[in-house]
């Protein structure tokens, strides 16, 4: 996993201010990867930036990037589309699928949802705790996708969806069960209790959860990348057209 630098990091780095800094990053003259609206600096790439300076305070010569990143994710995908390219993933993986912003908002609806998930969503609680779980993806620092546990052992990953130096959102899978995985009726009767669901109903929830192969989780960690180099690319282009499209009503 890529460590990430702060800005802090960089000013002792480079030994110039914080505003330089943020400067530098934005005209994507550092190597830099906006989360939420803090500016974050892959390790690697920064050594790699390094060793090309002729000074450590020399400016780099600018980077190639993408347009500028105009809007939230929810204002540039075309959300009909993007549900129909999730809805299939999903299917072709057998797993659940939704596109957040990394606050852990859903923009899609939840594709190829099991009896846990929609007995969830019938409860205030069960919405806070998936939502909950997704804000939480949004803020760690892994950039590539990776099972973590999540509500009752269940595991869930997420590949980072970027537009120019920023990352705008997720595209998870969650709900798998790992390995042997099945709580027993203690469990499952306080976490019942916690979610305020019936024990029973929880525990049938429970019978039918995603269970995959090592082999298919693997692949669902490769494809979840994609899908989110396949969102990335729909929001590039949109971005570039609504620029055009903007600049076509200045005139």
């Amino acid at each position: 996993m890529t460590a990430m630098l702060t800005a802090k990091d960089m000013q002792n780095l480079l030994h110039v201010d914080r505003s330089t800094i943020y400067r530098m990053a934005e005209a994507g003259r550092l190597p830099a990867i906006k989360v939420g609206k803090q500016w974050r600096f892959p390790s690697d790439q920064v050594d790699q930036w390094l060793n090309g300076q002729t000074t450590p305070t020399e400016p780099a010569p600018p980077l190639a990037v993408d347009s500028p990143p105009t809007g939230d994710l929810v204002d540039l995908l075309p959300l009909d589309c993007v549900q129909l390219i999730q809805d299939s993933f999903a299917d072709l993986l057998r797993v659940m699928l939704v596109v957040t912003d990394l606050d852990g908002s859903p923009i899609t609806r939840v594709s190829h949802p099991t009896l846990f998930y929609n007995l969830l969503a019938e409860t205030n609680q069960g919405h806070q705790v998936c939502q909950e779980t997704w804000r939480v993806l949004g803020q760690s620092p892994a950039l590539k996708p990776r099972f973590v546990p999540t509500l009752a052992g269940l595991l869930c990953a997420r590949a980072l969806v970027r537009h120019g130096n920023e990352l705008k959102g997720m595209i998870i899978a969650f709900g798998i069960a790992p390995g042997e995985w099945l709580p027993d009726a203690a469990a499952t009767t306080e976490l019942a209790q916690f979610l305020g669901v019936d024990p029973a109903s929880l525990e049938h929830a429970f019978q039918a959860v995603t269970r995959l192969s090592a082999a298919e989780q693997d692949r669902i960690l490769t494809t979840l990348q994609h899908i989110a180099d396949i969102l990335a690319h729909i929001v590039t282009e949109r971005s570039a057209l609504l620029g055009q499209l903007a600049a076509l009503d200045n005139k």
